[in-house]
Order: C-alpha cells, then sequence, then structure tokens
C-alpha cells in the first residue's frame, strides 16, 4: 500500500540544467522531499555522468546515486526550437538549477535577470566553481581542483603524502550548499511573493567545510598535520592493529576515557603517571611512544576482543568497513534503511535519505532513461503530435 501522506515539497516543480554531481545531487534530495524535477539532457548521450562507469547493472554509479526519483527531458538547446520549450516549461517552473560552463546559461537568456523579469516568483540557483564574480570566475572547476584550492589536500593524507577524498567532497558541498539554500528562497518566497537568486560556489561550499583547519591555523599559527587516518590533533584517535591482523579505530575526547582506557582496555594504569601522556597535548606530541604502547597491548588480543573491551569501557570504536561491509551493515538493515528502486536495467537497492521523518515518507522513484518523459512532457506543454514530431526529425529533442 502506498503512502498518501503529503511530502514537504509536493507541487514544487523544480528544471534542471545539470550534468555530473553537484546539481544532481542538490535536484535529487529536492525530489526525495517530493519535489518534481525535471531534468534537462543532450538527446542521446545524456548527462556525461551516465558514462562514468558501467558498475550498475551496466549503468553508472555516480549517475544512479543522484538521480533518482527525475524526469528525463532530452533538448537540445543550441536549437532555437528547443530553448523555445525550455522557456515554456520554465514559465509554470519554481525552481531553476544550473551547473553548466561558466557563462552558458546567461547566453541562453537563462540568467537570473532575464528570467525574473518574466518569472518573478522562480528561484534560480546557479552552482559553478568559483561563483559568478572575482577573478576565478571563468576557470574551470573539477572536484579534485577545488579540494587543492580549498586547502583540502594539504590537511588529507600522510606526513609525506598528501591525498584527495575518495568522494567528490567538493561536489558534495556544493550540492548540499544548493540544496539548503533553495528550500530557505521557498520559505522566503512564501513570505514575499517574490524569487531569488542563489549563487553557490563550489569553492565557498568546501572551505565552510574546512573551518576547523582554518582556525587551527588562525593568525598565522601551524596548520594540523596530514595524519593518514588519524586525528590531527587529538590521540589515540584513529586506526590501530589487533593481534589477529585486524585493525580498530578508536577515539578518545577526555581524560576521563584516557583513564578508563588505560585501566580496562589497556590494562596499563601506569601510564597514567606518565608524564608523556599527561594531556591530550602530551600524548599528541608523543604520540609514536603511545602508539607503541597501545599495539603492544593490542598485540596479545584479537580483533573482536579487543572491540569488547573498548565497548565494556564505554570507549568509542568502529569496524574499519570496506563496501561489502557497508552494503551488508547490520545497523542499516535493522534500521530498514534500503530500498529497491527502479532503472532502465531493472530493479536496485538505495539508502533511503538520511533524517528519518515521523511526517511522511520519502520518495524513491526510478532512475530515468534519456529523454524518457521527452513526449509526456511536451505534450503537457500543449505541442501536438505533427509538432513533437517536427521536433524530432529537427533533432531538437
Amino acid at each position: 500500500m502506498s503512502d498518501l501522506r503529503p511530502r514537504p515539497l509536493d507541487g514544487i516543480t523544480v528544471v534542471s540544467l545539470e550534468h555530473a554531481i553537484a546539481a544532481p545531487f542538490a535536484s535529487r534530495q529536492l525530489a526525495d522531499l517530493g519535489a518534481r524535477v525535471i531534468k534537462v539532457e543532450r538527446p542521446g548521450q545524456g548527462d556525461f555522468a551516465r558514462a562514468y562507469d558501467t558498475r550498475v547493472k551496466g549503468l553508472s554509479s555516480h549517475f544512479v546515486w543522484t538521480n533518482r526519483s527525475k524526469e528525463s527531458l532530452a533538448l537540445d538547446l543550441k536549437q532555437p526550437a528547443a530553448l523555445a520549450v525550455l522557456k515554456a516549461l520554465l514559465a509554470k517552473a519554481d525552481v531553476l538549477i544550473q551547473n553548466l560552463a561558466p557563462g552558458a546559461a546567461a547566453r541562453m537568456g537563462l540568467s537570473f535577470d532575464a528570467l525574473h523579469a518574466l518569472h518573478p516568483r522562480l528561484i534560480v540557483c546557479d552552482i559553478s566553481g568559483y561563483g559568478a564574480d572575482g577573478p576565478y570566475r571563468d576557470k574551470k572547476a573539477y572536484d579534485l581542483l577545488i579540494q587543492s584550492e580549498a586547502g583540502f589536500l594539504s590537511v588529507t593524507g600522510t606526513q609525506d603524502v598528501p591525498s584527495k577524498a575518495g568522494i567528490s567532497v567538493a561536489d558534495i558541498a556544493a550540492g548540499m550548499a544548493a540544496f539548503t539554500s533553495i528550500q530557505s528562497a521557498l520559505l522566503l518566497r512564501a513570505k514575499t511573493g517574490e524569487g531569488s537568486h542563489i549563487d553557490v560556489s563550489m569553492l565557498e561550499a568546501l572551505a565552510e567545510w574546512m573551518g576547523f583547519p582554518m582556525y587551527y591555523a588562525y593568525d598565522g599559527a601551524p596548520p594540523p598535520p596530514r595524519a593518514g587516518a588519524s586525528h590531527a590533533s587529538i590521540y589515540p584517535y584513529g586506526p590501530f592493529p589487533a593481534g589477529d591482523g585486524g585493525t580498530v579505530m578508536l577515539g578518545l575526547q577526555n581524560e576521563r576515557e584516557w583513564a578508563v582506557f588505560c585501566e580496562q582496555v589497556l590494562g596499563r594504569a601506569d601510564l597514567l603517571a606518565d608524564p608523556r601522556f599527561a594531556s591530550n597535548a602530551q600524548r599528541n606530541a608523543h604520540r609514536e611512544a603511545l602508539h607503541t604502547e597501545i599495539v603492544t597491548a593490542f598485540a596479545a588480543l584479537s580483533t573482536p576482543e579487543v572491540q569488547a573491551r573498548l565497548d565494556a569501557a564505554r570507549i568509542a570504536n568502529a569496524h574499519m568497513n570496506d563496501m561489502a561491509d557497508l552494503w551488508a551493515h547490520p545497523q542499516l538493515a535493522a534500521r530498514q534503511r534500503w530500498q529497491g528502486v527502479p532503472t532502465p536495467a531493472g530493479p536496485v537497492q538505495a539508502l533511503q535519505p538520511a533524517g528519518r521523518s515521523s511526517a511522511f515518507e520519502h520518495r524513491m522513484g526510478a532512475v530515468p532513461a534519456v529523454g524518457q518523459h521527452t513526449t509526456a512532457i511536451l505534450r503537457e506543454l500543449g505541442c501536438d503530435e505533427a509538432q513533437i514530431a517536427a521536433l524530432r526529425a529537427a533533432r531538437a529533442v
């Protein structure tokens, strides 16, 4: 039986000129909340993220992740007839999202100023690498490049080798900023009746996430060192080997936990009197010596035994899972967080959005094929069969 309770964004129509990750991630989350999201793609090929890989039954892992619950409208926006279709669609839309190349949307007459004059309630969200102005405005921006510009690489990796994140953190940060900003703009429009312009910069979104290391290095202070999987300034906090070859991730936050760790986990109450470990600052300064003490104590224990001691002492710890472990995570299974969604290649499992609500169920709709909804949307806009056939003959759709 389907859930008929209203969702927060039911009745909101979002048109998205999107590709890659940042804009699709933002619009998918709007779709999760009930918005109708119409994804505009190039005829035939579609969003180039469709071709990133073929790991999900022949479909792209990135695309399946960020594009469920959407309608796909194929338009060649270089053709006036296709651009006219888009502009007719915008007349009925609430939100336009775009992450095209810098200046591309404006050249098509899709700047906020141009659209606001015609549709004052329309919210326009532009996502770019560096923002709508400033000396970096026209620079190309990919996730790794923004990780570098935002200082992320300077604090990630080991002392010898800086490392990028294993996921697209700059794109995700920008997508989250766009998602929350659009919701705020919808709330504001409910008060003022006016749409607004949102300018999301990947650099600024990731720079916000860099708040801790920036303030740690405030006023010329030394920045946090690259510490691999360990914490840069708290110790012990990170991975430690057990005697069976496994790895335990653990973290201590205060002096009470340090005392319990020594007494109940390591069986080394004598370490509490060692001046090298008398405070977090001292433990951090002497982390190599403390690492040796911990590894020596853990060498006689299996991974489950170490974790059992940590749990008994109420010391935070975790498995170091791989992707297979995450798919099979018992906590996600127990909370029933997986749900099947249709795709052009058949159903796949998808993780429900974080933030389970008592008021509604998130939408978990299909991942569309390229142009799957083109004909239906054209009919909705009033095109007859002859007009649709002409658009197809011209390869405008």
